[in-house]
């Protein structure tokens, strides 16, 4: 037993092969904790994005506007044959329907200002914003004759403005439309669809099919994510500014051409759409379809946070682990002082330790704060290690500098987007033709 174990240990300290075997094997075992890590990352993600969730629901979702709809109610009959009983005779009966017509703006134009606030609970905070939304327009003179319907069977008094929102809860203001020289006062429908109804009282003969009828009307809500509009106008003119510097413009149309003005403190963007540009026509005789297939409008994006650079950071250790135990197989072999795989697993535990530093730091602090502070940490505590294996300066400040210079190239990566892939591919590329020229003097016959 003895003689094996004593062969084992010679073959561990003189036999290439045997090493390499040992340092992959140790490489593998140490992906185990770094699995935890990440998961931890994924986990706090996760809790981040539902503490979000929570806030936007309490303060307001996105906002999806559809309106004014002027809505107008008229009467259809429907003859009925009866036979009377006991006799062999049929009365004709007439039964009276009502039935509702639904009519879009000549003109729309939306003017919209959308400022961003953040809201915390405890280490978390979301984005949310106040939105001031002015409409105004037309509607063009109203007729029934191209439905044969007649004037006297249109209920003009009973006629009533709708207003669909996705978000009746964020609402802050008492809305009413002004409607020619009329102010009405909005409430809320039951609607079971995901645009909620707000309805008008019913208004006086406007002269509906005389002449166009003039409207404006003013919203003030609470918001997050999204600003959407959906173009009811035969021409919607829509205009949006805010504050916030990351916009992403979604929808079936995108801003005018030169209209787009993106900065560090804030965008404009303006849309003009035309009745020709979408799928549906401006009058609908019940019922009234699903147009949100057709909303344009803005997302404000939230950047990268801490958790996400983590997670993407936490994807190169990998990288970190192989590399840095590749670094110290090396160095042995190229030294001849033997490196013990425990010490080797001290190593890479220090290597996962980073992750954990960094996202635990970057909680309450910036991410970069949270990177320097985790990788200065590492590297002093892995050199001064080092030092005590490699009894001397030059290995462990080589170490040293290695591992400052592939922290520094994965921060860069994980801030770049369109030439991430590029510049790893690049960066791999220098790593292994480093490699292969260090080890080309190896004498690897052992």
């Amino acid at each position: 037993m003895e003689q094996n174990t004593s062969k084992f240990s010679y073959w561990l300290r003189n036999s290439i092969t045997v090493k390499m075997l040992v340092v992959g094997f140790l490489f593998l075992v140490l992906l185990i904790p770094l699995e935890f890590v990440k998961n931890l990352i994924s986990e706090r993600s996760n809790r981040q994005k539902e503490v979000v969730n929570e806030i936007n629901e309490k303060w307001g979702n996105e906002i999806v506007i559809s309106g004014p709809i002027l809505k107008i109610p008229y009467k259809t009959f429907k003859e009925q044959k009866v036979s009377q009983e006991g006799l062999n005779k049929f009365i004709t009966t007439q039964e009276v329907l009502i039935n509702y017509a639904y009519f879009f703006p000549e003109q729309l134009v939306i003017d919209s200002k959308v400022t961003t606030k953040p809201l915390n609970r405890s280490i978390y905070e979301s984005v949310v914003f106040q939105s001031d939304i002015h409409f105004k327009g037309n509607f063009p003179v109203i007729d029934f004759k191209e439905n044969d319907i007649s004037e006297e069977n249109v209920l003009w008094d009973k006629a009533t403005i709708l207003v669909k929102t996705s978000n009746l809860k964020g609402i802050r203001n008492t809305l009413e439309v002004n409607f020619n020289a009329e102010t009405l006062h909005m409430i809320p429908k039951y609607d079971t669809n995901y645009l909620n109804t707000l309805e008008s009282e019913a208004f006086s003969n406007q002269a509906l099919n005389t002449k166009p009828s003039d409207f404006s009307f003013q919203m003030k809500v609470n918001g997050s994510q999204s600003v959407s509009f959906i173009p009811l106008g035969k021409e919607t003119s829509a205009t949006m500014e805010s504050n916030w510097h990351s916009p992403s413009f979604i929808g079936e149309f995108l801003p005018e051409d030169g209209s787009r003005e993106i900065s560090d403190t804030g965008f404009k963007a303006s849309w003009n759409i035309l009745q020709i540009n979408r799928q549906f026509e401006q009058s609908f005789f019940e019922p009234l379809p699903d147009l949100n297939k057709f909303a344009f409008g803005t997302q404000l994006i939230v950047p990268v946070d801490e958790y996400q650079k983590s997670e993407r950071t936490a994807k190169y250790g990998i990288l970190v682990i192989g590399l840095t135990l590749l670094v110290f197989f090396l160095i042995q072999l190229i030294s001849k002082i033997y490196i013990h795989p425990f010490q080797y697993v001290m190593i890479g535990l220090a290597l996962v330790m980073f992750y954990t530093l960094l996202i635990s730091i970057s909680e309450h602090s910036s991410f970069l704060k949270a990177y320097l502070i985790a990788a200065i940490s590492v590297l002093t505590l892995i050199t001064l290690y080092s030092k005590t294996i490699l009894k001397g300066l030059k290995f462990p400040l080589l170490i040293c500098f290695s591992l400052g210079v592939l922290y520094s190239y994965i921060y860069i990566i994980i801030q770049l987007e369109n030439y991430a892939l590029l510049t790893g591919s690049i960066g791999l590329f220098i790593i292994l033709a480093i490699i292969m020229f260090s080890s080309k003097k190896i004498d690897w016959q052992k």
